[in-house]
């Protein structure tokens, strides 16, 4: 149920959405002054959520630092967190926006800081019946020179707190040696992390990636342009929110 209510709530946290809604509310409502108060609210959604700054601004708050390895460590497992790729209507997969973890992966693999990589994807979808995010990715670190032994597979999750719970159990089975390094987006690792600490992991590293917003030099322009494609961008942004307080009212951290 939680899965499920997850994915209905989440075409309501994009502000493309939002004003979507306030036109339709503007066709139905007859009172003027109601219609006037409407686009007053639109265009402040309009406004705030497609400028650059204070996206910025915010998303630079929320998503932690890059990480740097010290040199000579190794870890005996890193932990790919799915959400980087999709399925097309013949089951071919395909890398999406978020590659960059698979590609980080990787480099930790290969320069031996990772001696082992645990991909967590189940299938997101709520209709389709998809492969796996793990078939593809398992797929795909083969062809990039992983061995397959050194390969674990979790293809049962659907959201972060499965990756947590499932990944879990089967680096519990294994008996493999603590702390483990977590791979997954720069805004989605605070939420990550709280949820791996809950789940019972010791001191997870956390390896955030595929910055949608880097430490960049300020320009005066950022202030009062307006980017429409960040109507769009938010959502994932504020789902990172919303998904720690429903976490934390449902138990989940």
């Amino acid at each position: 149920m939680f899965f499920i209510l997850s994915k209905v709530l989440y075409f309501f946290l994009a502000p493309a959405n939002w004003i979507m809604i306030g036109l339709i509310m503007m066709l139905l409502i007859k009172s003027r002054s109601m219609r006037k108060k409407i686009r007053i609210v639109l265009l402040l959604i309009a406004v705030l959520f497609s400028n650059p700054f204070i996206y910025r601004t915010i998303s630079m708050w929320w998503q932690p630092a890059p990480a740097h390895l010290p040199a000579g460590t190794q870890y005996s497992v890193g932990i790919l967190l799915g959400g980087m790729s999709m399925y097309d209507a013949r089951d071919t997969g395909y890398f999406g926006n978020n590659a960059d973890r698979f590609i980080q992966a990787a480099n930790l693999y290969h320069s031996g800081q990772i001696r082992k990589v645990l991909i967590s994807g189940g299938t997101g979808s709520l209709l389709s019946n998809e492969p796996t995010e793990a078939r593809f990715l398992l797929k795909e670190l083969l062809r990039n020179g992983v061995k397959k032994e050194d390969i674990i597979v979790e293809a049962d999750s659907r959201n972060t707190f499965e990756n947590a719970l499932f990944s879990k159990k089967i680096l519990d089975s294994l008996q493999l040696k603590q702390p483990f390094v977590v791979i997954t987006s720069a805004q989605h690792m605070p939420r990550s992390m709280m949820v791996f600490r809950h789940a019972g992991f010791i001191n997870p590293v956390a390896y955030p990636c595929d910055y949608k917003v880097i430490d960049a030099r300020f320009s005066p322009e950022d202030a009062i342009i307006t980017d429409v494609k960040l109507l769009k961008d938010w959502q994932y942004l504020i789902k990172e929110f919303i998904g720690v307080m429903a976490y934390r009212i449902t138990g989940k951290l």
